[in-house]
């Protein structure tokens, strides 16, 4: 990670190429309540234009997937992680009895971008002038609020942009086919944008305190255990896969599950040296407790920052405990995310 790329993420705009990524069509007339019957997040009422985050659970409410849901008007996009996209294409074929519903995976004509960071509006507003937008269109553009998405240019394959602020920052995703690809990246590295790699995405991602599928939750992850419930959930929809189960967490058990990912600061582990591992231990006594998921170097706090799994007897803010770093076990402390401010980093770069 270099420094410039921090800073072009957490004061203008980084662009990054969502290779992780996989994109996946439903069409047809039953399109939404198909969905509406299988995602945990309501999407009989995502209107066109707009969109939600969502996840996709087992019958026994563990996590499949998680992904973001957009209503381009006769079609949904859904934006969900490489790896489980040909399971989620074959999931969604297989459960197709009655219904006039189509799947088709947009990834090998499609390409993924995203752009983060506070310039974000600003450079795709300018990018997309530049490339003939209306006005009207670009003032659409400078509105997108969270999960709300637009088509900036005249075409049926045209550009989609989404806000998502998937990194915790504000952020975009931008869908463009293979034959427009060049043309719009040149107009988004002229308006400013700073090619950015994972792992700054990452750190900003961690810092923000945001957990990744499949990195932080995964196949044995209850949704709440995760922390994702209030935005990947609707608590007033109807059934959806694994419902039985998360409607009994939180009415019988008050929404208490037995582990939760938390942040954690690690001390002493110098300014920007050493880091915990994925899979990392963390310790109570001479007890082991729980496991690290994510970790990265902060430049804004000088010291290593980590999501990890602990018993909820040992989540409360402040709490310490020892990880696994570098041989040795040092202290970490459950810390509330997210770990920075923009004040904070505001002063880390000057």
């Amino acid at each position: 990670m270099e420094l410039e790329q921090y800073r072009a993420i957490r004061r203008g705009a980084g662009l990054l190429s969502r290779t992780s990524r996989g994109l996946i069509a439903v069409r047809g007339n039953d399109r939404s309540d198909y969905l509406q019957g299988l995602l945990t997040n309501d999407i009989a009422a995502v209107s066109v234009g707009a969109g939600c985050y969502a996840a996709y659970l087992t019958p026994q409410g563990r996590l499949e997937l998680d992904l973001e849901v957009f209503n381009l008007g006769d079609w949904i996009l859904l934006d969900v992680d490489a790896g489980v996209k040909q399971t989620l294409i074959t999931r969604l074929e297989n459960l197709v009895f009655t219904e006039d519903v189509s799947v088709v995976d947009m990834s090998e004509r499609w390409i993924s971008y995203g752009l983060h960071g506070p310039a974000t509006l600003d450079v795709v507003e300018a990018a997309f002038s530049s490339l003939g937008a209306s006005s009207g269109t670009l003032s659409a553009v400078r509105r997108l609020g969270e999960h709300q998405c637009c088509r900036p240019l005249d075409g049926p394959e045209t550009p989609i942009i989404a806000r998502t602020d998937e990194l915790g920052v504000c952020g975009v995703s931008i869908h463009i086919t293979q034959g427009e690809l060049t043309p719009i990246y040149e107009a988004l590295m002229a308006a400013g944008s700073i090619a950015i790699d994972q792992t700054t995405a990452d750190l900003v991602r961690i810092e923000s305190g945001r957990p990744a599928f499949p990195v932080d939750m995964g196949s044995d992850t209850i949704p709440l255990e995760a922390g994702i419930e209030d935005r990947a959930i609707s608590f007033t929809k109807g059934c959806y896969v694994g419902q039985e189960v998360i409607v009994r967490i939180l009415h019988r058990g008050d929404g208490r599950v037995a582990r939760r990912l938390v942040g954690l600061t690690v001390q002493n582990s110098g300014l920007g040296t050493v880091k915990p591992e994925p899979g990392a231990m963390l310790w109570s006594d001479e007890d082991p407790v729980g496991t690290i998921t994510s970790a990265a170097l902060s430049p804004a706090l000088g010291c290593a920052v980590a999501l990890g799994y602990l018993p909820r007897a040992l989540t409360e803010i402040g709490t310490r405990v020892r990880v696994d770093l570098a041989g040795e076990r040092t202290w970490s402390v459950v810390t509330a995310t997210p770990f920075v401010s923009d004040l904070i980093v505001s002063q880390c770069l000057e």
